[in-house]
């Protein structure tokens, strides 16, 4: 006869959730189900290798600078960092608050809205500064959208997360993906068979102690910016084995706002 469940060992599927549902702790209800229920699946759909966790910070403030080449980048970037004992806050865009279930995902995991073009714009910034104060870990696409650049490679990048960077003081890690773009290509339509070989990787902390106490002029935040921008090309060029253009792909003016995740694409 089988005795209760306190007195069982615990199934490997039990002990996957149990660990799911201590690491999501902070997340919400909404969006921890979602990382509960998604994480495991999309780990059995694809090959995921994860590399450099140990760089996030366990505890205190922290700003995850991240490459954008797929609309499931945000899957896997949660899955990377939840892993490695954090819950990362996204800025997405705010049409999404009026998406019914994505909006309980997003508002229950305190995301941060992007209201581009509009009189809002700048909520976005203050509330990513509040959250890194609170000791958050915030997660921006510096691209504001999957790269357009042809070959995938990061582009350039506008100097909102330069900005953050610089007024909060706190550690800038850049992280890489690497084929997400074969899981969900931007043409939207899912390739999973055969399973889809992906990897993530984090570096240490973009420095930027040239910047501390400078002055936040158009010249330095582009500065700061470039550099963050630096180390995650490195990272890519790592991942892809070849090395990275002289020159990141410009993709001109027209990408207003405050830059966010693919939601914001």
């Amino acid at each position: 006869m089988r005795g209760n469940a306190a007195d069982r060992p615990l199934t490997l599927f039990e002990k996957l959730l149990l660990t799911l549902r201590r690491r999501r702790r902070g997340a919400g209800f909404w969006f921890g189900f979602a990382i509960e229920v998604v994480w495991p699946f999309a780990m059995l759909l694809t090959r995921p290798s994860f590399r450099g966790g140990e760089h996030i910070p366990k505890t205190g403030g922290a700003l995850l600078a991240l490459n954008h080449v797929s609309f499931s980048d945000p899957v896997f970037d949660t899955a990377f960092v939840v892993s490695s004992g954090r819950i990362p806050r996204y800025l997405a865009k705010s049409e999404l608050w009026s998406v019914p279930v994505v909006k309980w995902v997003l508002g229950g995991g305190r995301h941060i809205p992007v209201y581009r073009s509009t009189t809002r714009a700048g909520d976005a910034y203050r509330e990513a500064v509040a959250a890194l104060e609170r000791g958050e870990v915030v997660a921006f696409y510096p691209e504001g959208t999957f790269t357009a650049d042809p070959a995938g490679w990061p582009m350039k990048a506008k100097n909102g997360i330069g900005r953050i960077a610089m007024v909060t003081g706190v550690p800038v890690i850049p992280v890489a993906n690497w084929g997400t773009q074969d899981v969900l290509p931007p043409n939207g339509k899912p390739k999973l068979f055969p399973r889809k070989r992906l990897r993530i990787v984090a570096g240490p902390p973009v420095d930027l102690s040239a910047f501390e106490g400078k002055p936040r002029t158009r010249t330095h935040l582009d500065a700061a910016t470039s550099a963050i921008m630096a180390d995650i090309t490195a990272l890519v060029a790592e991942l892809r084995g070849e090395p990275a253009p002289a020159t990141a792909f410009d993709p001109g003016p027209a990408r207003p706002g405050v830059q966010g995740t693919a939601a914001a694409s």
